[in-house]
């Protein structure tokens, strides 16, 4: 199977969440979905970082909401407006993390 330069830099992120961060499959089991929110949550916040429309509500917007449905604590909410793709590469990581937990709650390999 042939990865994009985005898939490889997703499962990079993934891997580094696992081996520097310490999450692991115990720690995500606990997560309840929020991971998968998580990860929606830098993917909804990407079009305040990149966007060059006019619309500065529209901006305000995308930003606010994708903190309010931030599923855990403030202090873990790191967006990197400086770096759109680092802000993605952690959404799609976040999401595969919880692609991995629904598949161990199937009993498939993940």
């Amino acid at each position: 199977m042939k990865y994009t330069k985005g898939a490889e830099l997703i499962a990079e992120e993934r891997n580094r969440q696992i081996e520097t961060e310490g999450w692991n499959s115990e720690h995500d089991d606990h997560s309840g979905g929020s991971l998968g929110v998580a990860g929606a949550c830098y993917a909804l916040n990407i079009e305040s970082v990149i966007s060059t429309w006019a619309n500065e509500a529209l901006k305000y917007h995308y930003e606010n909401e994708s903190k309010k449905l931030w599923p855990w604590k403030g202090t873990w909410w790191k967006p990197t407006p400086e770096d759109p793709i680092k802000q993605l590469t952690k959404a799609g990581a976040l999401i595969a993390a919880e692609i991995d937990r629904i598949l161990r709650i199937r009993g498939m390999k993940g």
